[in-house]
């Protein structure tokens, strides 16, 4: 099961080098798993996203896939609650998601997770790890602007789905490194004093000029850090993979 599938493309490249596995010299190793395929399920509020995962998917053979267009949690709880066919199961939560939950929040998500396994269980993570300042500040206000549209794209949202009268010029992008909460934040700031109506939201606000909107963090880890948040929640390591340059990390854990 995949949390947040976004487009489908990792999974996809997961299950293909899987398959490749599986054609390989020792072919009867995984006889039963050819026979019996494998039955993907995708956790996302966005329709839309599982709409394209989907269909990234389906060109897979020995491929079963199911939508679940719902809360990691309520997704997570509808599977466990779910007929057991006996089989294993990968958890895989990709992208640096974890980063967006604060260090108790992301713990009480991963014992979410955990408390869908059953022992034996397993979990793919992908966590941020912490980087020069310089590099995270360029990667979070890059020169092409793509996160500060990115950050601004909110605005365009409650403009159109919550009959807001944000001023999109009105705002600038600003990013920020926390180095004491080992975070970046995204921060949209009022480049003149405003007044801003949401109807939808009942709310009407005045903003002075260089007031902000703290719209995201971003949480970065070393690898200690995780390996601990991990232990605490009940998972214990298989293996692990770093990217030294960009500073990322993979994290195969199972369920304790």
């Amino acid at each position: 099961m995949e949390l947040g599938p976004g487009n489908g493309t990792k999974l996809r490249t997961l299950l293909e080098a899987d398959a490749d596995g599986m054609s390989s010299d020792r072919p009867y190793l995984h006889s039963e798993r050819r026979r019996r395929g494998r039955e993907i399920h995708l956790i996302d509020v966005s329709g839309k996203a599982l709409d394209q995962a989907v269909k990234a998917l389906s060109p897979l053979e020995r491929v079963e896939v199911v939508r679940h267009e719902a809360t990691y949690e309520d997704g997570l709880r509808e599977i466990a609650e779910g007929p057991d066919d006996s089989g294993s199961t990968l958890v895989l939560f990709l992208g640096s998601n974890i980063g967006n939950f604060d260090r108790p929040g992301a713990e009480e998500f991963l014992r979410t997770i955990r408390a869908a396994l059953r022992r034996g269980d397993s979990l793919l993570l992908g966590a941020d790890l912490a980087k020069p300042e310089a590099d995270l500040l360029l990667a979070y206000d890059d020169p092409l602007g793509v996160t500060a549209a990115f950050n601004r794209n909110l605005l365009v949202r409650i403009n159109r789905e919550l009959g807001g009268d944000f001023d999109l010029d009105g705002f600038g992008h600003r990013a920020v490194w926390n180095a004491e909460d080992s975070r970046v934040e995204m921060h949209l700031v009022s480049r003149r004093s405003q007044r801003v109506r949401i109807p939808a939201a009942h709310i009407d606000i005045t903003f002075a000029q260089d007031d902000t909107i703290w719209t995201e963090s971003s949480y970065k880890y070393d690898p200690a850090e995780l390996s601990a948040l991990l232990s605490n929640s009940g998972f214990e390591p298989i293996d692990s993979w770093t990217a030294p340059r960009e500073r990322f990390s993979l994290l195969l854990v199972q369920a304790a």
